[in-house]
């Protein structure tokens, strides 16, 4: 037998509702006006409809039809309103919506069929486990860092939000009672709404920027920093308020002090004994279902604890998430875990749940106009509660004004605490349905006006060429280098080896450990401190940190390398690569390709995320950017160093920009007394009379002049018909060396025909991909595009510009450069 508040219909409430006809059920009216529901203890399972049985009658077929309707309705609302530019909460509460009282529940035939009300009891029971969950991810992923030590610009923001959302709304509310006649609930509930808009919810916030895809800008990082301040001071206020609201000055300081012995169980207790017990995690493999079930029991324990001291039930979920370290590898980890049932079915459960609740046609108008107007003051006290400190810290007009919209998302945080209210009795059905009207409304606006007016930076245009082509001879050569496992180090290492850094010409390496950004939502970029020792390789990123310092030592005085780590969403991680490459002025950006290759040479898997940010690279890279194919695992090669054999490396050159740079690098390469460099130049037959070819010839004779004497440059022509021919030469030529340097994008010519067809990896271009489709190969590929002259169009192959190079001149300005528009000696003299 349950026990539920009676819904507003009178009539309604005192009808008996029978189940079957073998009267599994009913419904009555006790003596306090509450709607009792008996029912035989057994309706667990149905027995099936072949032996009459009607499964809806029974509580888990119910249950399960529940969560899959849910499901299908908030999904098939958010994909309709997707291109409208709305965000995931407006479909899924317009799924309940559309499923409850305002839509097809209006029908009681559907609603006693589909969500009838002895179900509510077990759904909300489901819901509200997803909603403890969902507040130990919540405070798993926030910095507690930036909560307890804010920069000044945020924690300004911060306060001017809260205070002032707090205190405007409210005498708003107080001067609207005292000239308004209103309905009495609402009366009493109106000092209530007006205090819940000061609520700055930072995981609404964060999944705003994420699904707009600009967390990791500027603008997104102060919003976040921002709201976490803001959050702080509105948990200690919200912990007070529902403690004063307990009547008696006694039951004020029991409840102030339960919530202080609830911060010490959780922070001194449960948080020590789950760092001891998985202290040996390194990685998702290392985390086992022992640990999984340590940490599930203690989020259970802490949200039971925080009901048995009167403080709710989502407190304690959420203060152990907050002392638990944020990111890899424990708190990455555990989100990977939970993420799937709680995004996946819990808490679009919840959200649907209070749409199931919204009853448009109980609205009063009154309802509406005199929680619009607290909504609207608080709306624009927010405004400028946001716009002026940010103003005064130098943030652009527009983007505070876009920070200010943001400030004002709304979401499930307003949404749980309405529905708490709303089962406490504070709150009425009619007013419930009011503030989720209200949430859904701003977010409504909130989103699309959003995308239109703030418009990241796409593109990353520099003041400078950031090419090694054009880079001096004598001056540093700057490789940017990114890492997403310790798999891709010794064939970056040797690429590294083979650039030849010299005591005229040093190397910078930038080194960026990717990581993808799970178990905490605002993105981190960390340097590491520049100490010589090797570290204790207990984890990737030290096995990782000790090949570079290793590199660094092998080449002291004449290398040097600066280390970072890059968490971010894949979806945003190209915009911190390309501000590092920009801001580091790198020559060159390598990058590793997406797909891995085996010690037998087949390919042994890849991510398509990785493909994604190799591809928005090629668009946005502010320098010359290399995908490098690794496949040093085959060939047995670990360090040239160490290796007794010379390393064989291979540029292809068919002509444009990129083949260009890699002619640069190989010759640079060349420089290297354990690197032997061939390069190899494909004419057409019949063809190599053209203005470009001539550019090329004369480029390549520099290169050729310049490293005279050295017996590990050397050079050769293939004349093939046909692309099938360039095909087959290139083939032929993979087993003879360690690395294979190639441009992306080449002039239009009939070498070719025909290869583009066939192109699985268009990121590689037409060689780059041929080499790449070879399974037998055991030469690793560099895949090299120039940087691009412009933001906004690609450089033109032919323009002979693209030729302007730093190379020795022996016997002073050759005539040739009068072909070029400019010309550059190994001093920098234009």
């Amino acid at each position: 037998m349950s026990l539920l508040p009676p819904r507003e219909s009178p009539k309604k409430a005192k009808s008996m509702e029978y189940g079957a006809s073998n009267l599994h059920f009913f419904r009555m009216i006790d003596s306090r006006n509450r709607s009792v529901y008996c029912h035989h203890t057994n309706l667990i399972s149905s027995k099936g409809i072949f032996l009459h049985s009607n499964p809806l009658d029974y509580t888990v077929p119910l249950l399960l039809l529940q969560l899959s309707i849910i499901f299908i309705s908030s999904k098939v609302c958010e994909y309709c309103l997707k291109p409208l530019r709305q965000s995931a909460i407006v479909g899924q509460i317009l799924g309940g919506i559309l499923l409850g009282p305002s839509g097809l529940g209006k029908e009681q035939s559907v609603e006693r069929a589909l969500f009838p009300t002895r179900s509510t009891l077990i759904l909300e029971t489901f819901a509200t486990f997803g909603l403890v969950l969902f507040s130990f991810e919540m405070g798993l992923k926030m910095d507690s860092s930036m909560m307890i030590k804010p920069e000044r610009l945020p924690m300004v923001i911060g306060v001017c939000v809260f205070t002032l959302s707090l205190t405007v709304p409210m005498a708003v509310c107080f001067i609207l009672k005292a000239n308004i006649s209103m309905d009495p609930r609402l009366a009493e509930s109106l000092p209530l709404l007006a205090s819940s808009q000061s609520i700055t919810a930072f995981q609404v916030v964060a999944c705003l920027l994420t699904e707009l895809k600009i967390l990791n800008t500027d603008i997104g990082r102060l919003a976040i920093a921002s709201c976490m301040f803001c959050d702080m001071i509105g948990i200690v206020v919200v912990a007070v308020v529902f403690s004063a609201a307990k009547g008696s000055t006694q039951a004020f300081l029991g409840s102030i002090l339960s919530a202080l012995g609830l911060f010490i169980l959780v922070v001194f207790i449960l948080r020590p004994a789950i760092l001891r017990f998985v202290r040996g995690i390194t990685d998702v493999d290392s985390f086992t279902d022992l640990h999984m079930f340590v940490v599930l029991f203690s989020v259970l324990v802490s949200a039971f604890v925080s009901e048995v001291v009167g403080q709710h039930y989502a407190l304690g979920p959420l203060i152990l998430g907050l002392a638990l370290p944020d990111g890899p590898p424990l708190g990455a980890t555990i989100v990977q875990k939970f993420s799937i049932i709680i995004h996946g079915i819990m808490y679009p459960a919840f959200l649907t749940i209070s749409g199931l609740k919204t009853n448009i046609f109980q609205i009063r108008i009154q309802h509406l106009w005199i929680l619009g107007v607290i909504t609207l003051s608080a709306t624009i006290v927010k405004f400028a509660a946001t716009m002026v400190p940010a103003i005064y810290g130098n943030v652009p007009i527009q983007d505070a004004f876009v920070l200010g919209l943001i400030m004002n998302a709304r979401g499930i945080a307003e949404l749980i605490i309405y529905n708490l209210w709303n089962y406490d009795g504070r709150l009425s059905d009619r007013e419930l349905t009011a503030t989720v009207i209200m949430v859904l409304a701003m977010s409504v606006i909130i989103t699309p006006l959003i995308n239109c007016l703030y418009k990241p930076p796409n593109h990353y245009v520099p003041l400078r060429r950031m090419t090694i082509q054009h880079n001096k001879r004598d001056s540093e050569l700057r490789i940017m280098v990114c890492i997403h496992n310790q798999d891709n180090m010794p064939s970056m290492i040797s690429v590294l080896e083979a650039s030849a850094a010299t005591e005229e010409s040093p190397v910078s390496v930038i080194g960026v450990i990717l990581v993808e950004l799970v178990g905490r939502t605002t993105p981190m970029f960390v340097a590491y401190q520049p100490e010589r020792n090797l570290e204790p390789s207990a984890s990737r990123s030290n096995h990782i940190q000790n090949a570079f310092k290793h590199y660094e030592n092998q080449n002291e005085g004449f290398a040097t390398v600066n280390l970072f780590t890059n968490m971010s969403h894949y979806d945003m991680m190209h915009d911190e690569i390309c501000q590092i490459a920009l801001d580091k002025r790198a020559n060159i950006l390598i990058v590793p390709f997406h797909k891995k290759w085996a010690v037998d040479g087949t390919i042994a898997g890849g991510s398509e995320a990785i493909r994604a940010v190799n591809q928005r690279l090629l668009d946005k890279a502010p320098c010359s950017l290399g995908i490098l194919i690794d496949r040093g695992a085959t060939n047995g090669v670990l360090s040239i160093l160490n290796s007794q054999v010379i390393y064989q490396v291979a540029v292809l050159f068919i002509g444009g920009a990129d083949d260009a740079e890699a002619l640069a690098y190989g010759a640079r390469m060349a420089w290297h007394e354990k690197v032997a460099v061939l390069v190899v130049r494909f004419l057409l037959f019949g063809n190599d009379n053209t203005r470009e070819r001539k550019h090329e010839t004369d480029l390549i004779d520099e290169y050729r002049h310049a490293n005279i004497g050295n017996q590990r440059f050397e050079y050769q022509e293939e004349v093939v018909r046909d692309g099938v021919g360039l095909a087959e030469a290139i083939k032929s030529m993979e087993r003879s060396f360690d690395l294979i340097l190639v441009g992306r994008n080449h002039q239009q010519s009939q070498l070719l025909f025909g290869l583009d067809e066939w192109s699985e990896f268009p990121e590689l271009g037409v060689v780059g991909d041929t080499l790449a489709s070879e399974t037998g190969s055991m030469a690793s590929i560099l895949v090299i595009q120039q940087q691009r002259i412009s933001a906004n169009r690609m450089l033109i192959q032919n323009d002979p510009a693209l030729y302007v190079h730093d190379v020795p001149d022996v016997g002073g300005r050759s005539s040739r450069h009068n072909l070029l528009s400019i010309s550059i000696d190994r001093h920098g003299r234009s």
